[in-house]
């Protein structure tokens, strides 16, 4: 049973990693930094991202590509979780379905992500994306289901 005061430690050292995952986002490498993105508010169950539109990025027809937005949903959904999960413990993405509900050419994509649910072995989260351009309209939403997976030492000592 967790008491009082293990529930602050524990919110303590989620908004520590918070912090640190904040000012890391931008030296991650990998797609994450191809697509330039920014995390703007990371706390506890909750990350706030965002992704400038750029031209290399739009397609023959002139909007952004829809795996730009897939592969920020995938980013937010990753980095959400680890503020909140056992450390040594990692996060895959099993599944999401993103709806792409209108079209972006231009500006920046800002996407809000908030944990749902957390459980033992999977947790849930929701992400809105909305263009300032389009004035803050959703141009994709989203609630997918990722799994925390023990890491490898972890599991070799429960075998």
């Amino acid at each position: 049973m967790e008491t009082g005061g293990d529930a602050l430690l524990r919110r303590r050292v989620g908004q520590q990693i918070a912090g640190q995952l904040l000012r890391s986002a931008n030296t991650a490498g990998g797609l994450s930094t191809f697509l330039s993105f920014r995390h703007t508010e990371l706390a506890a169950g909750r990350l706030v991202a965002e992704m400038e539109t750029r031209a290399e990025l739009l397609t023959p027809f002139g909007t952004l590509h829809g795996g730009c937005l897939s592969a920020m949903v995938d980013h937010c959904l990753g980095v959400v979780f680890y503020p909140v999960i056992p450390g040594g413990s990692w996060v895959a993405t099993t599944e999401f379905k993103l709806n792409l509900l209108r079209p972006v050419s231009s500006g920046v994509c800002v996407a809000v992500t908030d944990i749902v649910s957390l459980g033992k072995r999977s947790g849930v989260a929701r992400i809105d994306i909305s263009n300032r351009v389009e004035d803050g309209k959703v141009c994709g939403a989203q609630v997918s289901l990722s799994f925390p997976v023990a890491s490898s030492s972890a599991q070799a000592g429960a075998a």
